[in-house]
């Protein structure tokens, strides 16, 4: 245990290999494999030609805390329940029974908690019209064992209260009530109409969603999209099950039991450089991915812009077989004087779902009109990069150029870039839709130290030029990072994106938003908001920031970032313990497409190397028909998109000229915002306060998610 960080021996419960032996292949398990005080180092290095290192150098450090930094604590359990004491009635209310039972048969029989008694094995004796319609009075997916000439007395439904501890049945079926057996006849329906049963039921889940709220329900999938939340199973034999989540013979079962389950993630801050960055966003939880690029380019590096009708119909073709959905921004710098200049017109036609301002094209203000004008036309957001240099106006000229149009600013803090010091404002319009990108988020002792670097690389600044250096210099704000990790907190900054390969890494983008959630909790403590000893209002408001918030400002929330009915079945679903870093299944429009899973020739799922893997949802013709591509619906008027021979459904945006930061969802606050442009200072200023509040709060010098998830 003391060679391996702590909390981890906790982590891995059991080890299953595939080894050779003499025999043949065989299946080994090791239970708590990280159990002893000291492994033996010289097995652990044996053929590495290595010197074997004293156990001495393992002796822990005295763990020390300091107002100076905020550090995440090393002795909390990941995935620990925490359970009240007491027992649970099982079948509580039911009528009741009990039978003599005498098994004649010469051999052993079992019967399964759900089965129905009446038509056991005949060799079993006993008044079976006493037993019409009713069950064993045992814990679900338990059994009963009659052994060859035995007389038993069978507790039939009740009777005698029939008890089991609440730790064992939350270990058993995760924090829940109720159970159910999915088998023909008692779960499972019969003499069911082609078509009437689901075709997918996640069973169980402990559902985390900014609108549907948290809650303990099935979720029953049809056609792709979610039908129902609540019961499902067999209304014949069961009580309160929805009339739509009927279980059939054709239903396929995912048991949620003890899982978290989420919507799929939007990440709409995408540079779209490489096409490897679509396995590391669905691997993290990612579903859909929103920006622009084409590759390696320059421009690409630099800025999400799709540029030109050649290149949209290009990206639309290449990512056709990726199981995600896409959406791509055009260039948006563009300040002709016609009300809509022809060039973004011509992207607009080609199928773009927003235009993107970057200000190393040039976010002037003649061309934020100009942009935003467009974007009135069609009904499609803008994002914009703003100037970071204030070469053409200050921040208060470009929300001048907004004209109370609503507007998506990217990474509002400041520095993935901005105007300096005092982007960070926008937050405080209620026109401005702002967001933030992970290389910032949350802010710690190595935060500034590397992106000085990042910053040179991205926008091909030079070292030894000085006007580069206090360029990238002015962009990276202590004072900010931590200003923007509060505003965060106070929901002021609606939504995350990841800036991938251009600043951010895409596959962090959940993982930084729930290591920032954790920071503010030790730091401020429980939000306002909170009842109980829980955090779920936190965490409605940070799962909003990358579900249904980038949804709603992108115009695709009738389709996708919540779990609700009607939605698209885009889901992810969490084991407690790696919850934000490692998901356990992703599922795109009701198909497993990716999942944690073992050796392929092993004789179980489960042998190592356990790692995510691509399903059968992400292979084929199966890719197409789950997945959207978002566009515009002057693009599908035109039937443009139409011709490029795309296999994915095609989605026009709508309603995002109309949305405003009161739509974000727990994420809505508008504060007065005031950041001294010589301290970089951030103070706000509530409604019936006189003074202003400095934003700020120390470094993070350990955080939750990081070397115990990735680094043992």
């Amino acid at each position: 245990r003391r060679q391996v960080i702590p909390g981890v021996e906790l982590m891995v419960g059991e080890v299953q290999i595939e080894a050779t032996f003499p025999d043949g292949t065989k299946l080994v398990t090791v239970h708590k494999p990280i159990s002893r005080l000291d492994g033996d180092l010289s097995l652990a290095l044996y053929g590495s030609f290595l010197p074997v290192p004293s156990l001495d150098i393992f002796e822990k450090a005295s763990s020390q805390t300091s107002d100076q930094y905020v550090t995440c604590p090393e002795d909390v359990t990941p995935g620990e329940m925490f359970i009240k004491e007491g027992k649970i009635i099982i079948n509580e209310g039911r009528q009741s029974i009990s039978l003599e039972v005498t098994s004649l048969c010469d051999r052993p029989i079992q019967i399964g908690s759900h089965y129905h008694f009446i038509e056991t094995n005949k060799y079993l004796t006993f008044d079976r019209e006493a037993a019409y319609g009713k069950r064993l009075n045992i814990v679900a997916g338990t059994a009963v064992r009659f052994e060859p000439g035995a007389v038993k007395t069978a507790k039939v439904e009740a009777g005698i209260p029939q008890t089991v501890s609440r730790f064992q049945y939350a270990h058993t079926f995760g924090p829940t009530v109720g159970d159910k057996v999915l088998r023909d006849g008692m779960g499972q329906a019969c003499l069911l109409t082609a078509g009437q049963a689901l075709d997918t039921v996640i069973t169980n889940a402990l559902i985390l969603d900014a609108v549907t709220g948290i809650v303990k329900a099935d979720v029953g999938i049809k056609g792709g999209k979610i039908i129902g939340i609540g019961k499902a199973g067999n209304s014949d034999v069961m009580d309160g099950v929805d009339e739509n989540m009927v279980v059939g013979a054709c239903t396929e079962v995912i048991a949620g039991e003890g899982l978290i389950l989420t919507a799929g993630a939007l990440d709409t801050h995408v540079h779209f450089i490489c096409p490897q960055l679509t396995r590391e966003a669905l691997a993290s939880g990612i579903t859909s991915l929103i920006g622009g690029g084409t590759g390696p380019a320059t421009g690409t590096n630099a800025t999400t812009c799709t540029p030109g009708a050649a290149h949209i119909k290009h990206m639309l073709q290449a990512t056709d077989n990726f199981p995600l959905n896409f959406g791509f921004t055009g260039k948006g710098n563009n300040s002709g004087t016609d009300k809509v200049p022809e060039e973004l017109m011509e992207q607009i036609t080609a199928g773009v779902m927003g235009l993107k301002l970057h200000e190393d094209w040039g976010s002037t203000p003649a061309a934020i009109d100009a942009c935003l004008n467009a974007a009135m036309e069609a009904d499609i957001q803008v994002m914009i990069h703003t100037d970071t240099l204030n070469e053409s106006a200050c921040v208060e000229r470009t929300v001048e150029a907004f004209k109370g149009r609503t507007i998506h600013t990217y990474h509002t803090e400041g520095a993935g870039g901005g105007h300096a010091p005092d982007i960070i404002k926008v937050c405080g319009i209620q026109n401005v839709l702002p967001s933030s990108t992970n290389p910032t988020r949350p802010l710690t002792v190595n935060t500034l130290d590397e992106h000085l670097d990042m910053l040179m690389v991205c926008h091909h600044l030079d070292k030894n030029l000085k006007e580069d250096v206090a360029f990238a210099e002015s962009r990276i704000r202590a004072e900010t990072i931590a200003a923007e990790d509060i505003l965060h907190d106070l929901g002021a900054l609606s939504m995350m994106g990841s800036d991938s390969q251009a600043m951010g890494r895409i596959g962090e983008v959940i993982t930084r938003t729930w290591q920032t959630a954790d920071k503010m909790k030790l730091f401020r403590g429980p939000l306002s908001g909170e009842t109980g000893d829980n955090d779920n209002f936190r965490a409605k408001r940070y799962v909003a920031k990358y579900t249904v918030n980038p949804a709603i400002a992108h115009g695709v929330s009738d389709l996708v970032g919540s779990v609700q009915a009607g939605k698209l079945a885009d889901l992810v679903l969490w084991n407690p313990a790696f919850f934000g870093a490692k998901p356990e299944i992703i599922i795109k429009g009701g198909q497993i497409a990716w999942a944690q899973m073992g050796l392929a020739n092993a004789s179980i799922p489960t042998p190592e190397p356990v790692k995510q893997r691509k399903m059968f949802g992400s292979y084929g013709r199966a890719v197409g028909p789950q997945s959207y591509i978002f566009v515009n619906k002057i693009a599908v008027e035109s039937g443009k998109v139409a011709t490029y021979g795309l296999t994915k459904n095609i989605y026009p945006v709508r309603n995002c000229r109309n949305v405003q930061k009161k739509d974000m969802i727990y994420n809505d606050f508008i504060p007065d915002i005031d950041v001294d442009a010589q301290s970089y200072q951030v103070t706000v200023k509530e409604a019936g306060q006189e003074e202003r509040t400095l934003l700020t709060c120390p470094a993070a010098d350990r955080l939750s998610l990081a070397q115990r998830y990735f680094l043992f």
